[in-house]
């Protein structure tokens, strides 16, 4: 009886070591994606506004225009592309920024991107957008935390075992995810 208890332990705490930085990751992604709805976690966007100059209509089009209003606002990016939505619109595309100049009032609006550098990675593993081996690494996880979910039931045992006090809170577990369900699924 005693022996079996002894390769619980060692098996759960081994397996319990690998697991910890793989629950870290998606502990971190998992808090950032709950909160999609109030935030965009993997990129910080920034609007901004300022004035230049109104653009004469002689000189959309014309070859310097997209450096010029570049020189005017600060703007060192390479350019990815430029395009005119309209007749009174231009809008230059720069790495991690998008440039919409109103050529007839001179305002400029810039949509900065930043990445959420490491959110950012985090999220690329918890959403499995690799796909392939690390479909695999999700998998094996998956089943890591479920024996390491069930050995602990059997870690300790008497009064603070699953015998007893444990058995409450198992319970109390369970019932967490069945009352949301119920709350928010069939009631829904």
């Amino acid at each position: 009886m005693v022996y079996w208890r002894k390769w619980l332990r060692i098996l759960h705490r081994d397996i319990g070591y690998i697991a910890a930085g793989l629950t870290v990751i998606y502990a971190i992604s998992g808090i950032a994606v709950n909160h999609v709805a109030d935030w965009n976690p993997n990129y910080k966007i920034q609007n901004f506004e300022s004035q230049i100059e109104p653009i004469a209509d002689s000189l959309i089009g014309k070859e310097g225009l997209t450096q010029s209003i570049l020189d005017q606002i600060g703007e060192k990016g390479k350019v990815k592309d430029v395009v005119y939505p309209d007749s009174s619109t231009m809008s230059i595309f720069v790495e991690d920024n998008t440039i919409t100049v109103h050529l007839k009032t001179g305002l400029v609006e810039e949509e900065k991107v930043q990445s959420r550098t490491g959110i950012r990675e985090t999220n690329f593993l918890h959403l499995n957008v690799p796909k392939k081996l690390w479909t695999w690494v999700a998998d094996i996880f998956a089943v890591a935390l479920l024996f390491l979910a069930i050995s602990g039931l059997f870690m300790i045992k008497g009064k603070q075992g699953i015998t007893g006090r444990g058995a409450w809170l198992t319970a109390l577990g369970i019932l967490i995810p069945v009352v949301f369900l119920i709350v928010y699924y069939y009631m829904d």
